[in-house]
């Protein structure tokens, strides 16, 4: 046996020595019955870590009024949930068992052979006046656990190496990837320069709502505002490109940027974040840097693009929006029977003032809702002055609508809104408290805005009990048939009408029409020809047990609805309505006279 394969057989025995020693005394120990390698340690009390690889640069972090910055190998804030995670691995890792001094020095060169002489890996670790130096030495054979030494401390340990893997690379993986970290509650302002273009936007801290000022005077779009910087918030950077700062900005897009986004509260920035142009071999990604600090990096380009848009992208589009609740509707027009005052009475009741009829509020709410929904067709103009109105038909607004948020009370004006001509199959309009000129579509105004007072009237048309009805009378294209209720609730046909009736049937038909409401009210004293109403046609009257009568009459049906136009007499008037659809298919099927039926 020469020499060279001598020493190989040494070092293999060496480290089956090492093997076996550290099988036999602590592999068969349980993790569970272990303790704690640094009992004292509280990850949330750490206020610096510093991490000295063997072959790798050295990474530092320090956390500052609850913050984390690297330090080392540069200055940049630092990703908390990396490096906590660390920490919290670091103050739960169990020795599984200890060695004991004694034990170390029973074994010639144990420090060396367990990897301490040259640690892989030093870590030290300060909270306040606590500091904790840690050797991390070789893997146990298989390799699931490795040799570590407290510095300071007698002994060494034997813990599970799973820990090792959130152990940095680099300072990178400890970099904070986020564009800007912010709560959206902690500032109150946003300044956009894109191009030559200034845009500032401020919120209002009593109804949170945002404003533009700059460049012009408009309400802003929240919805979009609030959208566009959740983007920007979960947007993470995909590279470090340089740290250099010394590097030609210019390269970037940075210097000018092509973007720059500013944030605060009061008169301190939160944030601010550049954006300059494309990688020549990616457009889907731009460089960026965070004011303050030296780093360029790259981001995809989707996260910043909704701030990449004209002006008027950032105004609301809404007409109005409602922080204030409507207590009193009134509206004018052109003819006098457009002219109508809408009040609350109660919680849930209306009045039509000078009307004998009751306010439906179910048609309120829907009106208010749909008047908040408007959206702007178009931007007009963003400042006019009285002699541009009579141009938009606004000097005599075609119809007016206010809104107040006190019955009665002509001082408690939420918003004025002003409807002008229709050009080009749009509408102009204009709010009282503001300059600008806004189009809407022809269709969203006639769908939206009602034309005289009768269309505010409570839907529900009559209302009785179904165990009072006593008969039912049918008359349709000049037959008559009529089915009648026995003092035990039976129903039969009359004498002198013909046919077969279903009892059960016709109970329940009932049961839809003694509440009976309009789905939705057409014309009031109104016989247009085209509504459909023939002699005829189907006519349905209830009768009670006291005498009292409930007709209905029918006209055009309106099949893309599967419903159709009804007539009802109420306190002296005729009222043309939309008959709900699903009563009326019970109608149709159980309140008609067939065909083949005399």
């Amino acid at each position: 046996m020469n020499s060279k394969t001598t020493g190989i057989w040494f070092v293999v025995a060496a480290a089956l020595a090492i093997a076996v020693f550290a099988v036999q005394r602590f592999h068969g120990a349980a993790a569970a019955n272990g303790s704690a390698v640094l009992p004292q340690l509280r990850a949330a009390d750490v206020t610096a870590i510093r991490l000295m690889p063997t072959n790798a640069p050295e990474i530092a972090a320090v956390r500052t009024n609850g913050h984390w910055f690297l330090t080392t190998p540069l200055y940049y804030p630092g990703q908390a949930t990396a490096i906590e995670s660390l920490l919290d691995s670091i103050q739960h890792l169990a020795s599984s068992p200890r060695i004991t001094a004694a034990e170390m020095r029973e074994h010639n060169n144990v420090e060396a052979d367990f990897g301490f002489v040259n640690p892989q890996l030093t870590i030290v670790i300060d909270a306040g006046d606590q500091r904790w130096q840690l050797a991390i030495g070789n893997r146990t054979l298989p390799g699931n656990q490795v040799y570590l030494r407290v510095i300071g401390v007698e002994g060494a340990s034997v813990v599970d190496a799973d820990w090792l893997r959130l152990v940095p690379h680099s300072a990178d993986s400890w970099r904070d990837t986020s564009l800007i970290s912010m709560n959206q509650k902690n500032f109150d302002w946003i300044i956009l320069t894109n191009g030559s273009k200034v845009v500032e936007l401020r919120r209002n801290p009593t109804n949170h709502l945002w404003r533009m000022l700059r460049p012009l005077q408009a309400r802003a779009d929240a919805e979009r505002i609030a959208e566009s910087l959740q983007r920007l918030q979960t947007a993470r950077v995909l590279q470090f490109v340089t740290d250099d700062p010394k590097a030609d900005l210019t390269q970037y897009g940075l210097q000018p940027a092509e973007l720059d986004l500013w944030t605060g509260g009061a008169s301190n920035v939160v944030t601010a974040l550049h954006i300059g142009k494309s990688p020549a071999d990616d457009s889907t990604e731009v460089y960026g840097r965070r004011e303050g600090w030296n780093a360029v990096f790259k981001v995809a380009k989707d996260f910043v693009a909704p701030w990449h848009v004209t002006v008027n992208d950032f105004r609301d589009s809404h007409l109005l929006e409602l922080t204030t609740p409507v207590a009193e509707i009134e509206m004018h027009g052109f003819e006098t029977n457009n002219n109508f005052i809408v009040r609350q009475q109660g919680s849930n009741d209306w009045a039509v003032v000078g009307e004998k009829y009751p306010g439906d509020d179910a048609s309120v709410q829907s009106f208010l809702k749909q008047l908040t929904d408007l959206r702007t067709a178009e931007f007009v103009k963003d400042v006019v002055t009285p002699p541009d109105l009579p141009a938009y038909g606004l000097d005599n607004p075609r119809r007016s609508i206010t809104l107040r948020s006190v019955a009665g009370d002509t001082n408690s004006t939420i918003v004025e809104l002003d409807f002008g001509t229709n050009q080009d199959n749009k509408i102009f309009v204009r709010r009282s408290d503001e300059d600008s000129i806004y189009a809407i579509t022809a269709a969203d105004f006639h769908r939206t805005v009602p034309d005289a007072a009768w269309q505010m009237r409570d839907r529900r048309i009559w209302n009785f009990n179904s165990g009072d009805v006593a008969q039912i009378t049918i008359h349709q294209g000049g037959r008559t048939r009529q089915v009648v209720r026995s003092s035990s609730g039976k129903w039969s046909l009359a004498a002198g009408s013909n046919g077969v009736i279903v009892g059960d049937n016709i109970e329940q038909t009932v049961g839809r029409l003694n509440q009976l409401t309009a789905a939705a009210w057409v014309g009031r004293n109104e016989t247009s020809p085209e509504w459909g109403f023939d002699p005829g046609n189907l006519q349905v009257t209830v009768e009670l047990k006291d005498g009292k009568k409930f007709t209905v009459d029918f006209g055009l049906e309106i099949k893309q609805l599967q419903t159709a136009l009804a007539a009802v007499t109420l306190d002296g008037e005729r009222w043309t309505f939309e008959f709900p659809p699903v009563t009326y298919q019970f109608v149709l099927s159980y309140l008609t006279i067939p065909a083949n039926v005399p």
